[in-house]
């Protein structure tokens, strides 16, 4: 995983872009929203594939968000995971409750 490293470097340097960062991140990235979703409920909606892709989409999102180090990205993907699944709760008992609005 020294790519996902020298990628993060890259792209703090202006050399690459962050979406050169998937296609290297994509399996361990997987690996931790499956691992989330361990803890889910059966019957939940979102797919780890899913949480992958947006978790990537708020990490990238942010165009002031810098990684120091793998260690630091796959922490912060794991802030977002956590997030994502805590917001999707939120909404659905929102539903549950009454709201008519997502």
């Amino acid at each position: 995983m020294e790519d996902v490293t020298f990628i993060l470097s890259a792209v703090e340097s202006g050399r690459a872009r962050t979406e050169d960062l998937l296609p290297l991140a994509y399996d361990e990235l997987r690996r931790m929203a499956s691992g989330r979703m361990q803890n889910e409920r059966l019957d939940h909606t979102l797919q780890p594939t899913a949480l992958v892709h947006e978790a990537f989409l708020r990490l990238v999102g942010d165009s002031e968000a810098t990684w120091q180090n793998r260690r630091h990205f796959f922490g912060a993907a794991a802030i977002a995971m956590q997030r994502i699944l805590v917001d999707e709760a939120r909404r659905k008992k929102r539903l549950k409750h009454g709201a008519t609005k997502i």
